[in-house]
């Protein structure tokens, strides 16, 4: 059983990163930090480079994709710029997705948004 909040949030974000690798992306970044903000996943499919925010909960009270307000959407994306520039990764597809997990009976429930947002 996931008891805390932090340790629930890590098992919804290895569930998702396992959720990838069996549609055939490779995992290059978890939890990635810099000063401007955080991006939960980072993935890579051929030429297209994904920055995957996860959202995981045990109930849906509302669907968890509103939680990604315009602010964080401009983190993420300031963030992801970061990545490609010190991966040297701009002449890649880059795409911002958002997934969510919620824990029903023990196991996790997978709902992905494909391009969720765009930098505007």
């Amino acid at each position: 059983m996931i008891n805390d909040t932090k340790n629930l949030g890590l098992q919804g974000e290895k569930a998702v990163a396992k959720f990838l690798i069996n549609y055939g992306f490779k995992i290059l970044g978890h939890n990635y930090q810099t000063k401007v903000g955080e991006i939960d996943l980072i993935a890579q499919k051929q030429d297209l480079i994904i920055f995957v925010e996860v959202k995981t909960r045990r109930d849906v009270y509302f669907p968890i994709s509103n939680v990604i307000t315009i602010t964080k959407q401009k983190k993420i994306i300031k963030t992801a710029k970061l990545f490609a520039q010190k991966n040297n990764l701009f002449n890649n597809i880059l795409r911002f997705d958002v997934a969510t997990a919620v824990l029903k009976e023990n196991k996790f429930e997978i709902n992905y948004i494909k391009n969720a947002f765009q930098e505007r």
